[in-house]
């Protein structure tokens, strides 16, 4: 079965130093999961402009619909400086009031969402009200079974304790890196606890039926339903790790859509991240 699986937020270029590259957590995770066998959907918006001519482009050459990119005849298409440190660790600089702050509610968006098994969103496009209001309507109109799946990606400053509450409320999954779930829990006013005890409480107060801690070349732990799965991550020589990250959310949402066991999603999971981890940019074809 080909599930319809959404990538809905921001979609831009990732300015590398090795050239320019598809980016956007959204846009990554549609990527693979349509490249996993799906009918991987983003949701966004770009520019009249050449980047955003070249991004309708590129989602043609990877084959991802271009229908729900709606092109913004006032503002421009999103853009991302990145620099890699020399373990290949992006740093980014994500630039403001472009096309993706400014997607607005269709109707066919509410049509889209009516047949959605899973949906990725973020905190990031969230960051100015009009997209946060049609990234919410959007959830709200999901199947009460649909997946909506919050991968944080704490990003700058682009972040609040209202944001994060809010999606965590629309959302049964949760995905976050270790980094960010000590800053996720002083937010959220958590009293200090282990790794465990967090992903515990954060599963019981917001009723998430599985939550994903990755830990970047450490693996990642899972929690759902009262039990755990730890993996310690595939070696693999790094390239760079952009997009590894929503790969991993792209395999862990088909593995869910599949009901498989939590060891198998987790394993898959970390797999794909290792591989691209291993190229170049965060839409490698394979």
């Amino acid at each position: 079965m080909k599930y319809t699986i959404i990538g809905l937020g921001e979609i831009l270029w990732d300015m590398l130093p090795s050239g320019k590259q598809l980016g956007g957590a959204p846009a990554n995770f549609a990527h693979h999961a349509n490249a996993l066998g799906n009918q991987g959907v983003v949701v966004s918006s770009v520019g009249e402009d050449k980047l955003g001519h070249e991004i309708l482009v590129q989602l043609k050459n990877l084959c991802l619909t271009r229908r729900y990119v709606v092109i913004n005849k006032t503002k421009p298409t999103g853009t991302v400086s990145v620099t890699l440190d020399d373990k290949g660790h992006p740093s980014y600089t994500i630039h403001q009031q472009v096309a993706w702050d400014f997607i607005a509610k269709m109707p066919s968006l509410k049509k889209l969402a009516k047949r959605t098994h899973a949906v990725c969103f973020g905190s990031l496009a969230q960051r100015s009200l009009l997209s946060r209001n049609t990234i919410q309507t959007f959830l709200k109109d999901t199947p009460s079974e649909a997946l909506r799946i919050f991968d944080i990606n704490l990003r700058q400053s682009f972040y609040s304790k209202e944001i994060i509450d809010s999606s965590l409320q629309l959302a049964n999954v949760f995905k976050i890196n270790d980094e960010e779930l000590p800053i996720v829990a002083n937010l959220l006013r958590f009293a200090v606890q282990s790794e465990r005890a967090t992903l515990k409480l954060l599963a019981i107060r917001y009723n998430l039926r599985l939550i994903a801690l990755t830990k970047g070349d450490k693996g990642s732990l899972l929690y759902s339903e009262g039990q755990f799965s730890t993996h310690r991550g595939y070696p693999t020589q790094v390239v760079d790790t952009v997009g590894a990250g929503d790969s991993f959310t792209a395999a862990l949402t088909v593995g869910m859509l599949k009901t498989h066991k939590l060891g198998r999603i987790n394993d898959n999971a970390n797999r794909l991240a290792a591989f691209v981890c291993s190229q170049t940019g965060a839409t490698p074809k394979y």
